[in-house]
């Protein structure tokens, strides 16, 4: 029996979206993040000893980070739906976009993230400076990669409806925490309409919805 670790508002959610889509049993063990720190409890360092999520056991296997996770799903349990054909411009493109959701496109959101939190998070007496300097990176550093990766990803997208190809993937699983992001703080709105249909379109599956259930409240959502 496969057993998700599940933290709340976290990657993990497209791990139950994944093995949703499989058709897999599997069992979630949820986790809370610290109200105040918004990290992982500590409990998860019993699974994995980083202590983060996404971690999946499998038998006696256990598999972290949500790309690893994504593709030992598919080499496993894919029949073929999933998991574009090996040699096909499908599969070098599930591949890319496999990698870029973390590689490329969530470390600026991490930073997007850091940056919107730093004001709060110093003395009140430096507030002000902090947010002047945290309010100037981020608009001379991060907003302009954010644009330059939003409207790559648009023209991707236009090309096919979905990031692999004709056909949903996997990669879409992987890449749907990243444009979830950008839709809640990163800018993605009514200028890139390639990128707002997919979300729909991924929103509107019954395996996404099943997960959401199984998974509970999401934040990115909200």
């Amino acid at each position: 029996m496969i057993t998700v670790h599940h933290l709340n508002n976290s990657r993990s959610q497209r791990v139950l979206w994944l093995l949703e889509e499989l058709g897999l049993e599997y069992e979630v063990k949820f986790y809370q993040r610290n109200p105040k720190t918004m990290l992982a409890p500590k409990e998860l360092l019993a699974v994995h000893p980083l202590g983060k999520s996404p971690v999946i056991t499998d038998g006696e296997l256990t598999i972290a980070e949500s790309g690893a996770i994504v593709e030992y799903l598919l080499e496993r349990y894919d029949q073929g739906r999933l998991l574009p054909a090996a040699g096909t411009p499908e599969r070098l493109r599930y591949r890319y976009w496999l990698h870029y959701a973390e590689g490329s496109a969530m470390p600026l959101l991490l930073l997007q993230l850091i940056f919107s939190r730093l004001p709060k998070a110093v003395p009140a007496l430096i507030r002000p400076v902090a947010s002047m300097i945290a309010g100037g990176f981020r608009k001379q550093m991060i907003a302009p990669q954010l644009g330059r990766h939003l409207h790559f990803m648009e023209a991707e997208l236009g090309k096919a409806e979905w990031f692999a190809g004709a056909a949903f993937s996997g990669a879409d699983i992987q890449m749907s925490f990243p444009v979830e992001g950008l839709r809640a703080r990163g800018g993605l709105d009514g200028r890139y309409p390639n990128l707002l249909k997919y979300l729909e379109a991924i929103h509107a599956r019954p395996a996404y919805q099943r997960a959401l259930e199984r998974g509970g409240p999401y934040g990115l959502l909200s």
